[in-house]
């Protein structure tokens, strides 16, 4: 398996430290609202990344990071008038909630950062003590200029990032390229004791103190969006190795952002499209073959024509493996053999293509030509029941790998369904029948959703 790193720029032999062991780290969602489609896009690739990697044989520990205190999210809660502990558990179950309805697989640790202040805490006094940060008024700063191989991952100059950066009002740094790896305590903000005074983390530092704290010093897989390469990424790798003078990732994975018909997303303008509408209105099989369509490396431009296209290969999917689970297969044929062949040399092209820097449109198309002969050979009634054992084990192989369900979506209108449901416990109310009126009210409020009675009306919100 090969793969491209982008640390050197190249297409490399994937090789873990531990043979049979892979170990990532996936920078998971800051908290502060709801997933769009371009986290969808994250989720997907590396579940997908972990489901072929296992199919080819390694464990995989997978940790997904959640960050649960940050700017955007302290700025979030005082927006809202709530707590930021309110806001990130609420954002997380809605998180978590999208995650798993992508039929994504749980990942080993799903740490918060929150929960490991101490291990920041411990880094970032190794860091004061090797002489590679230092503290302003209880701010602690990274000092790049200790730490010669800064850009090495983004593959910029010193010199060329600092020109085109500037020291902002109220910061103390020394230079506009150091960044922060503790903040003072500010008024109304969460904060934690520390040697250096109270206050709270820098996005970078988290990280690198929960993957090395789950995974150990060096890790094999470290990815997120393209967008995280500078300058999360080159941060959280200069502190790391800073820190334990090890080399911090052997390759380092991006994905491609996603727009939104030929434009940035912005909650801003209005032009974005939360996860949880389009799983809603595809499914999750349509969604992953959408994203799974295009390069992982390649930007994505995503409309509602490309779901559409997603929907009738997923739809195409279904049926064939809904076929293959009811047909009665025929005795053996003359051309059994050359049909098996078929089936063989184009599931080796299919892996090959896997193989070869996780080149999934190329597999998905590969696929369809599988589809089309299974569906040719049911219609000339000629699958023999060695080829429906094949052609089976393709789809069960296809389905784990690209996280597929295979299942028809039954689509339930969730209004109309709890307007018959009150309309029903107001003819027992009017009966007197109570206890099964209740019954419904308390199942509803078991599910999220309240029951207001006004009078003889009555009306519901989702909790």
């Amino acid at each position: 398996m090969r793969i491209y790193n982008t640390q050197t720029k190249k297409i490399e032999e994937f090789r873990p430290i531990n043979p049979g062991l892979v170990k990532m780290y996936v920078c998971g969602p800051t908290v502060y609202d709801h997933s769009h489609i371009g986290h969808g896009r994250i989720y997907v690739f590396y579940d997908f990344l972990e489901r072929y990697l296992r199919y080819k044989g390694y464990d995989v520990i997978k940790t997904i990071n959640i960050t649960d205190i940050d700017d955007k999210i302290i700025n979030k809660a005082n927006q809202l008038g709530i707590s930021v502990k309110q806001l990130t558990e609420e954002m997380t179950y809605s998180f978590l909630r999208d995650y798993i309805d992508l039929n994504c697989l749980i990942p080993e640790f799903m740490p918060r950062a929150t929960h490991h202040i101490n291990e920041m805490i411990n880094i970032i006094s190794k860091l004061i003590e090797k002489g590679y940060a230092y503290t302003v008024n209880g701010d602690v700063y990274f000092d790049i200029s200790k730490f010669k191989s800064y850009g090495e991952l983004s593959h910029q100059k010193i010199e060329d990032l600092i020109a085109g950066q500037r020291i902002e009002p109220g910061e103390r740094k020394k230079s506009p390229l150091d960044f922060a790896l503790w903040k003072s305590k500010k008024p109304g903000e969460p904060c934690w004791e520390t040697p250096w005074g109270e206050g709270r983390p820098g996005w970078h530092i988290e990280c690198t103190a929960m993957s090395m704290k789950l995974l150990g010093e060096t890790i094999d897989i470290h990815g997120g969006g393209a967008d995280l390469i500078f300058p999360h990424h080159e941060n959280e790798k200069t502190q790391s190795e800073a820190y334990s003078g090890k080399r911090f990732v052997r390759y380092w994975i991006h994905v491609g952002l996603v727009k939104l018909e030929g434009k940035e997303m912005s909650k801003s303008t209005g032009n974005i499209v939360l996860l949880r509408e389009a799983i809603k209105k595809y499914g999750s099989d349509t969604l992953r073959i959408m994203y799974l369509k295009t390069h992982y490396r390649a930007p994505l431009d995503f409309t509602w024509e490309k779901l559409e296209e997603a929907k009738n290969i997923a739809d195409k999917l279904k049926r064939t493996y809904k076929k293959l689970k009811s047909i009665k297969p025929v005795e053996a044929t003359p051309n059994e053999n050359t049909y098996l062949n078929d089936l063989d040399k184009t599931w080796t092209k299919i892996t090959e293509a896997l193989d070869n820097d996780l080149n999934t449109p190329l597999a998905i198309s590969e696929l369809m030509s599988i589809i089309n002969l299974i569906n040719t050979l049911i219609a000339k009634n000629k699958l023999t029941n060695r080829i429906l054992e094949k052609a089976t084990k393709i789809l069960e192989d296809i389905k784990y790998i690209f996280g597929l369900k295979l299942e028809e979506r039954r689509d339930i209108n969730q209004e109309k369904l709890i307007e018959i449901l009150i309309n029903v416990r107001k003819q027992l109310r009017e009966k007197r029948e109570y206890e099964l009126a209740d019954y419904i009210r308390n199942r509803l409020r078991e599910m999220g959703i309240i029951l207001e009675d006004k009078g003889r009306e009555t009306t519901y919100y989702l909790e």
